[in-house]
């Protein structure tokens, strides 16, 4: 049965005080059926208090959202780069396990570098890999924006290298880029048929192409993002498995989050999906 689930990171940021504990109370106001845990780097060394609030209130996290900034590391090429990526990732991924994590997301290529030395973060998928594997967790690489190439072109190099590589489909940064059709090309249904996409993350976006002044992550229907069509090819293709609502719900000055809004997200999915 499908989940949908919400971005702790929707919830907590730096206006809060990127406070863990706030998952305590808020947990208990919204409907969603679990949690994608969004990695900072401040929680560290708090990761023992993190997994025990997480446990204490019965709290689901299917999906693991590895610390931003590690695709950019991998980029650069430079050895001790990489290796401190490598060892980040680890500890993301050994975090994920130990909160029963099914999925672990991974932002390949990121920041200010992004996809401009594509070669680096292609040879190191292997390594983060087999990091992910060894702990029983499914890596998923986000089709994050591009300024070099696009995310489509990156995830096709990736399947012709490793031809089991899975990803996660974020609606936001395929229409970023104006790729939000290539997901219902007769020519891409391999990518849903053969089991590469495994995981979806549903934002809207208000931008126009490579808009980069508008890359916010926003609530359903703040944007022009085509839903209907989204959800039709969704149940066309009997896709049943994992979705993630990201839309910053918390007010960039009080941190006060607004759970009305994430609640009615979450319906919103749950109905369409429900649709003949």
């Amino acid at each position: 049965m499908a989940r949908v689930l919400c971005s702790t990171g929707a919830l907590i940021g730096k206006p809060n005080g990127r406070d863990y504990r706030l998952l305590e109370p808020l947990s208990k106001q919204l409907e969603c059926d679990g949690y994608e845990f969004m990695m900072y780097p401040d929680w560290y060394g708090q990761m023992d208090e993190i997994v025990a609030l997480i446990k204490r209130n019965g709290i689901t996290v299917p999906a693991f959202h590895a610390q931003k900034g590690i695709g950019e590391k991998i980029t650069t090429g430079v050895p001790e780069e990489t290796d401190e990526a490598l060892t980040t990732f680890g500890i993301n991924v050994e975090m994920a396990a130990r909160l029963g994590a099914e999925k672990i997301v991974l932002h390949l290529w990121d920041g200010l570098s992004s996809d401009s030395r594509f070669d680096n973060n292609l040879n190191t998928y292997a390594e983060l890999r087999k990091i992910a594997d060894a702990a029983d967790v499914m890596l998923l690489v986000e089709n994050v924006v591009c300024n070099v190439q696009d995310p489509w072109t990156r995830w096709q190099q990736l399947v012709k290298r490793y031809p089991d590589v899975r990803f996660v489909f974020d609606t936001k940064m395929a229409a970023f880029h104006g790729q939000t059709e290539e997901l219902y090309k007769k020519e891409n249904a391999y990518l849903m048929d053969e089991g590469h996409i495994r995981h979806f993350h549903v934002n809207d976006y208000a931008g126009g192409y490579m808009d980069w002044s508008n890359l916010k992550t926003l609530a359903i229907g703040s944007g022009h993002i085509d839903f209907d069509t989204f959800f039709a090819f969704i149940r066309e293709k009997g896709y049943n498995d994992t979705f993630t609502l990201e839309s910053t719900a918390f007010d960039r000055t009080t941190g006060v989050v607004d759970t009305d809004m994430l609640n009615r997200e979450i319906r919103y999915v749950r109905e369409q999906l429900a649709r003949k």
